[in-house]
């Protein structure tokens, strides 16, 4: 019988594009997983799990986040100065006030694989605070995120 040969796609054959996303009252918890996707590729035909063929993405408006629950006043960024005794923290509402872009960063950070790859994966994202960024030269195609839970049936 005969076996089909698996896909895997070569470096060359990447077909990159660029996106842009507006966080406009967007939980960052979903806004982040939908990132994540396509950042990695996986939701194009050719998803090949060890190669990065995923597509560039603009968010703009990153201050404009939500979260859900009590998630401002709970939850805690840590960061290490390298220094002893420098471990510091903030919270989710400080963050936002001092750099509302590395809420949307870490989010996405966390859902990437803990890899050289994720790493390189990660630097195709680019987060903007306000409506303005520095991409316009590469036309990004705007597109909405589907960031609504779905009812349970």
């Amino acid at each position: 019988m005969y076996q089909q040969k698996s896909y895997h796609l070569k470096k060359s054959e990447a077909d990159r594009k660029w996106l842009h996303i507006d966080a406009t009252d967007m939980v960052v918890g979903r806004l982040a997983t939908q990132i994540a996707m396509i950042l990695r590729g996986k939701n194009k035909a050719t998803f090949t799990p060890s190669a990065d063929n995923g597509d560039f993405v603009v968010v703009t408006n990153c201050e404009k986040v939500k979260f859900t629950g009590t998630k401002w006043d709970d939850k805690k960024y840590f960061w290490h100065t390298n220094h002893i005794g420098g471990l510091k923290q903030r919270t989710a509402k400080e963050q936002l006030d001092k750099h509302p872009e590395l809420i949307v960063m870490e989010a996405v950070k966390g859902m990437l694989p803990k890899t050289s790859l994720g790493r390189k994966q990660l630097t195709k994202l680019k987060v903007f605070k306000g409506e303005t960024h520095d991409h316009q030269a590469q036309n990004p195609q705007t597109i909405t995120v589907e960031t609504k839970r779905k009812n349970k049936v």
